[in-house]
């Protein structure tokens, strides 16, 4: 059974310039006192082409974790411009918020990014390179994708200890593939990337409406 249920991820901050810093709200609860550290990660996607222009803008542990609600919030430094390939630069991207347990990752927030000079002019004429401190970052907030893995939170060793044995979407469906071959940061791009360019009416089914930058969803992780 999970033990760590997050309840409400709020983007704050939202719309901002480029350069600014990441800035999230995250609520869980703890049903049970965990005796090690939760490891919190965000990671911003340089490029839906390669894992290679992924950043690690932070890492944090939050630990030991009585049990209770628990509120903290999540602040990164924007990431390193020249790590970011300049066609990408301009567009739609992706932002992951990750949390595990000794090793083992049991959920992934993505939430998809649009990035856009504020300038009209630049809009219609993008220059050839970017000018990063002219752009503004909007995340959309109202649309989570999330992931979740079961893992194995007791002492007892378990086989595949650190990979998923299993995953649920944001729908709530079980997805085993019958492996335990943990899915990768790209896996979860990939996905998200193929629906933008697909059309509005096949956006993500969530299971309720969100307010603009407050996203409350109940997930057992």
């Amino acid at each position: 059974m999970a033990k760590v249920h997050i309840t409400n991820v709020v983007v704050l901050d939202n719309p901002s310039s480029f350069l600014n810093p990441f800035q999230f709200e995250l609520t869980f609860e703890c049903i049970e006192e965990l005796k090690e550290d939760l490891e919190w990660k965000m990671i911003y996607v340089g490029s839906a082409e390669s894992e290679e222009f992924d950043q690690v803008l932070d890492t944090i542990y939050v630990g030991p974790v009585p049990e209770g609600r628990h509120i903290f919030v999540f602040q990164a430094d924007p990431p390193n411009v020249a790590r970011i390939p300049e066609q990408d630069a301009v567009g739609v991207t992706v932002v992951l918020l990750t949390c595990s347990y000794r090793g083992q990752e049991f959920v992934r927030v993505g939430y998809f990014i649009n990035n856009e000079y504020s300038d009209q002019e630049l809009r219609e004429n993008p220059p050839a390179k970017p000018l990063f401190h002219q752009m503004t970052r909007n995340i959309l907030a109202s649309k989570p994708r999330v992931t979740r893995f079961k893992i194995n939170w007791d002492d007892t060793p378990a086989n595949g200890s650190g990979t998923a044995s299993g995953m649920e979407d944001e729908g709530g469906m079980a997805l085993d593939n019958g492996t335990e071959e943990a899915v990768t940061t790209a896996t979860t791009v990939a996905e998200m990337m193929s629906e933008v360019t697909q059309n509005e009416s096949s956006s993500m089914t969530l299971p309720r409406e969100f307010n603009e930058n407050s996203n409350s969803l109940a997930m057992e992780c």
